[in-house]
Parts: structure tokens; sequence; C-alpha cells
């Protein structure tokens, strides 16, 4: 080689500080872009058209409702239920008072809660109105949301916003003009009890058989996006009429099969779960964001977040005001996979999709495997690599995760429950930090003894974790896989495309088992990893010696887009399910790698080298940060 001859190795080294910067800029964009997508929209004033939304106009009610508590027997509850009935009077509702017995479980509730039965007559007392349609024989569309509070709580966000939202739903449906199909406005009461009030309107109204679906408003905190997390029985149907309202919806839609999957798993109720038991099909939405209002006496119209009443209160009206002018309501159909995509529209496929989705990514890692000459072994201890991450960052959220307080499944105490929820967003930040963390120092490269480090600090980890946390066999599991992952294996070829696309094929992996088990989760894995296998087969067919440095503007475009959308679908999820089990949030930094990987990764011969040692240490701060900060819940917020 002549002395003017460039050195490819050199030139790829001298690229890595560019794309280390870009790695950097990639995360601080894609967590910009996951803040905008988790942002409520403004809310529109009182003078907004008539046609529209307003929580300008709604706040109002959420103002007159949530003066006071008013469980169940209140001078207040009855106050409020006069005063919801001159409301629907106003709207031309014709409402009426159904009555009907309570549950002896919601007795017990009561006198558990100091409250009176007798003042209530053991009786529960929903108000049903009705806006007529062009076609008094079509199936009537049911729009609802329950008007009663725990003791203790003003309950502006559960449920006066949701009363509140349809209210001002039916008002704009109203300034449309006449609707196809007739509507029923159902105000139930005894939600909080029992779901009482929708057992008893379902069982015992009338028309009952006829109601061809339902749209119910619920809240459990004081903010947030609001979700549509729930759907009735076949919701093929239902999701496609959530698609084409999604682009009408002030701040877009959030929704997606993976949560309405997890929620069919879990042991919580709505008032939706009563039609949706009868085999009725509808849509269920909530916001769930400042979780420390929920049932506390903070919940007052001045916290409430006016953007999430806008946001719940548009979804609302677009979906209800589409079945009420259809000539055909939505049809029953095998359950979709979808997702929202950045809000503004919602992709939805089939179950069957998804294994095409395997076979064409199947095939593109095929290539970049070929054209980067990747050896088999090699990307096996690659896939090997991103496992021993996989279950050490569980571990390692849930152990961040302890520093906070007890797991819920040792909570026996409401106090206590109530005072994990407040310190529900430090948790969430020190889950961020420590799983951030983690994926920096897995960016940095890895050396024998970075893993003998890695398996004692996880077998530590998980041994706090099942002490102190209480026996859980996931992350039991997790721990031994970690350790097993773990262990030292002969380092890869020279080349960081075996990690890089070993991560892809772990993803792939878990995408296709989950399209086996579990269809509506799959689009978790096989979206990301389609389009991560698909840059990597672009850079393979391009740069397969990974010499440009220009080249790393593919990953980059992929880490901001998808990595936002993936990071804004962390949030819900954590305040779904990350008070009691965080690290299933390892599963998106998993995806967030199979993207960021080639930005970041050192040839294995030399781990640590050059810029990358700063990375290490970079993550291993912020993994004492995540501790730090979910200690301090503890600490500074201990109730």
């Amino acid at each position: 080689m002549s002395a003017t001859s460039p050195n490819p190795r050199a030139r790829t080294m001298r690229g890595r500080p560019a794309l280390g910067i870009l790695l950097l800029v990639s995360l601080l964009t894609g967590l910009g872009l996951a803040a905008l997508l988790t942002r409520t929209p403004a809310p529109r004033p009182a003078d907004a058209e008539a046609r529209a939304f307003s929580a300008g106009r709604a706040i109002v009610d959420v103002e007159r409702l949530a003066r006071a508590p008013r469980p169940l027997g209140s001078v207040e509850h009855a106050e409020a239920r006069a005063y919801l009935v001159g409301r629907m009077q106003a709207l031309g509702l014709e409402p009426v008072v159904m009555e009907g017995p309570l549950s002896p479980g919601s007795i017990r509730r009561m006198e558990r809660w100091e409250l009176s039965p007798e003042a209530a007559g053991f009786r529960v007392r929903n108000l049903v109105g009705h806006l007529p349609g062009r076609d008094p024989g079509a199936a009537p569309v049911v729009l609802m949301a329950h008007y009663d509070s725990v003791p203790g709580s003003p309950g502006a966000a559960d449920d006066a916003t949701g009363v509140a939202a349809v209210l001002e739903a039916v008002r704009a449906i109203q300034a449309r003009g006449a609707t196809e199909r007739p509507l029923i406005v159902l105000i139930t009461d005894a939600e909080e009890l029992g779901l009482d009030g929708a057992r008893v309107f379902f069982g015992d109204y009338p028309d009952r058989a006829r109601i061809g679906f339902v749209v119910n408003l619920e809240a459990r905190g004081g903010g947030g996006r609001a979700m549509m997390f729930e759907t009735g029985p076949g919701n093929a149907g239902a999701v496609g009429l959530l698609a084409e309202a999604a682009p009408h919806i002030d701040g877009g839609v959030t929704s997606n099969s993976l949560a309405v999957a997890i929620y069919r798993m879990m042991s919580n109720d709505t008032d939706f779960s009563i039609p949706r038991d009868r085999g009725i099909a509808g849509l269920n939405f909530a916001f769930i964001g400042r979780a420390e209002q929920y049932h506390r006496p903070s919940s007052t119209p001045e916290a409430l977040d006016v953007g999430s009443l806008q946001h719940i209160g548009s979804q609302a009206l677009e979906v209800t005001d589409r079945l009420l002018r259809a000539e055909t309501l939505p049809e029953v159909g095998p359950d979709r996979v979808y997702a929202d995509a950045f809000g503004g529209a919602v992709i939805v496929l089939s179950a069957a999709w998804g294994w095409s989705l395997v076979v064409l990514s199947l095939g593109l890692l095929a290539l970049a495997v070929f054209r980067s000459r990747t050896a088999l072994a090699s990307l096996l201890r690659g896939a090997v690599d991103g496992i021993a991450f996989l279950a050490g960052a569980f571990v390692l959220a849930q152990a961040v995760r302890l520093a906070a307080g007890p797991m819920l499944r040792r909570v026996e105490s409401s106090d206590v429950y109530y005072q994990l929820l407040e310190r529900l967003p430090l948790m969430e930040v020190a889950t961020g930090l420590a799983l951030l963390g983690a994926a920096l120092v897995f960016l940095a490269g890895s050396s024998g003894r970075l893993r003998m480090a890695w398996m004692a600090v996880t077998a530590v980890l998980g041994l706090l974790v099942q002490v102190i946390g209480g026996w859980d066999p996931v992350s039991a599991g997790m721990t031994a896989l970690a350790l097993v992952a773990a262990i030292p294996v002969p380092p890869p070829a020279a080349s960081p495309w075996p990690r890089w696309l070993g991560l892809i094929a772990l993803v792939l992996a878990l995408g296709t088992l989950a399209q086996t088990l579990l269809p509506e989760a799959a689009f978790l894995f096989l979206w990301p990893g389609m389009v991560a296998v698909a840059a990597a087969a672009l850079v393979a067919a391009i740069d397969p010696e990974l010499q440009r440095a220009r080249i790393g503007l593919v990953p980059v475009a992929t880490t901001v887009v998808v990595g936002g959308w993936l990071l804004a679908m962390a949030h819900p999820v954590f305040l779904g399910i990350g008070m009691d089990l965080p690290g299933i949030l390892a599963l998106i930094a998993l995806l967030w790698l199979s993207l960021a990987a080639p930005l970041a990764l050192m040839t294995p011969n030399s781990p640590g080298a050059g810029p990358w040692a700063g990375l290490r240490l970079i993550g291993l701060v912020l993994i004492v940060a995540a501790v730090s900060v979910s200690a301090s819940a503890l600490v500074f917020m201990p109730g």
C-alpha cells in the first residue's frame, strides 16, 4: 500500500466521533418528538365554532359538578343529579331517572366507606336521555359516563370530565344537523361502588337488545392524552371507525392493539365492562396522567388538565357523530392489529399481515447478513448480547422501582397505594434514566470483564427484587436468563455488523413469537424491526464496510422517527403497568437499540476505546442518577 493510499479502517474510525454526535442528537431529537406526541391539544375557547367540541364550554359543567365530593347517598350527589337533569332538558334530551337496586357488594362497600345505603334508599339512579334520528327503527348508539364520585374526592376528572364531555358532544352533534339513528345519552350512577348503574341499564332498559354501539368516557388521574384502551368483541369495524375519525380529532388518536390486549388481561373494570360482556360493540376512552389526583381531594377543576377534556371530548364527538350518521354500524369482525402513527392516523391490519412482515423482514435480514459478510455464529453471539441486555435491563428497572416503595402486589393499605401514585412521575423518570444508562453501556461495547461485572450486578439486583419486592417468577426468570446470556463467549468478528444484526434478529424473533401467541402485540416488534432491518439492508447494500460517516444518516432518520414513536408509546405503558412491572419497558429500550446501534458500536477488538469510554461512563452515571431519583420519591414524598 502506498503512503498516499487511504486506510479504510482509519477512515471508519475517524468517522466514529461524528457518529457519536449523531447518536446523541438522534436521542435528544427522538425525546423531543416523544414529548410532542404526548402533549394534550390546546383547549378550544367558549366561543369556538358551534360544530366543534369546546373544552371552554364543557369546563363549566365540570366546575359545577366537582364543587365537592358526590358519593351515592350524599346531598351533593342528589344536587349533581338535579343539575344534570336540567342540563339534559336544556339540550332537548327529555331525561328520565331510571332506578334500580344496589348490589349487596356495593352496600358493603358503602358501609366500609362510612356511607349510608339507607340515605340512597338502597337504589341507584341513572339519567337517560334521547336524541331522535331520522330512522327511529335504526339501532341506537349509547354515549355514557358516570356522575358519582368516591368519598373525599371532587372527582373533576373521574368522571365529571366524562359527563361534561358527553353533554358538550351532544350539543355539537345537534349543531351539525339531524342524525340518521337515535342517540341514547346515559349518565350512570354507582360506578365507583360496583358498576351498578350500568348493570341496571343494560339489564332492564326496555330497548337494550337493539343497542348497536357504546362509547364510554372514563379517567384515572387528572390529565394526559385520552387513549382508546378497550374495545368490544370483534373490533374490526370499531377500530376502522376510529381510524376514519383520527384526522378530524383535536390532537389526534392515541391507541394501539397492545393496550387493548393488556387491559383484557387485567382485573380492572369500568361501566363499559357490562355492555362488553353482553357482546355489544363499542369503544372505551380514558386519560390516566397526573395519577396523583386519582380518587384524591386534589382532583379539582382547577387542577384538571383542560387539554385532556378537549382531547377526550373531541374523540367522543367525532366517533359518535360518525356512528349516528352512518346507514349501517361498524360490522363485528376478527380483532385487528393496529397502532396510531404520530396521532394523526391509525394503521389497521389484519392479524395475518404479521406473517407477511415476518417473511419480508427475514428476507431483508438475509440480504444484510450476506452483503455485510456476517458469519452466522457472530450473528447469534450478537443476539445473545441482546438477550443479556434485555433481561439485565428488566431486572435493573425492577430494582430501581423498588427504591421508591413496595410493589403493588405487597400493598394492602389504600393509603400506601395513593402514596405510590403520587410518586409515579418520579418512578417514570427513574426508569427512563436506568434504561437509557443501560443502553449506553451496551453501546459502548463489551469485554470479558464487563460481562462478568454485568452478571454480578444482575445477580445482586435480582436477589434484591425477590427479597424486598416479594417472589416474582417473571423477575426471577429474567435474572436467570441475564446470567446465562452474559456468560463470556468468543468475541464476534471485528465489525459492528454482528451486534447490530444480532439485535435486529432478536427483535424479529420476539416479533415472530408474539405473532404466534398474541398477534395484537406483534406490531410492537415487527414494525420497528421492519424499519431497522430495512435500514441495515440499505446500509449493507451501499456501504458494507461502513467507511462513510454519511451513511449514518440512514439510522439517524430511523432512530429519530421510529425511536420517537417508541418513546411516546412507552409513556402510557408505564402509566398503565409501570408501578408493578416497569421492567417491561426494557423491550422499548431493546427496540431503540436495534435502530441506534450502528451509530455507536465499536469494533469488538477495541472495546471502550476512543470517545466511547466516555459513553460508558455517562451510562453508569445515569444508572446511579436513576436510583437517586427513585429513592428521592421515598424520602421526599413519604406520604
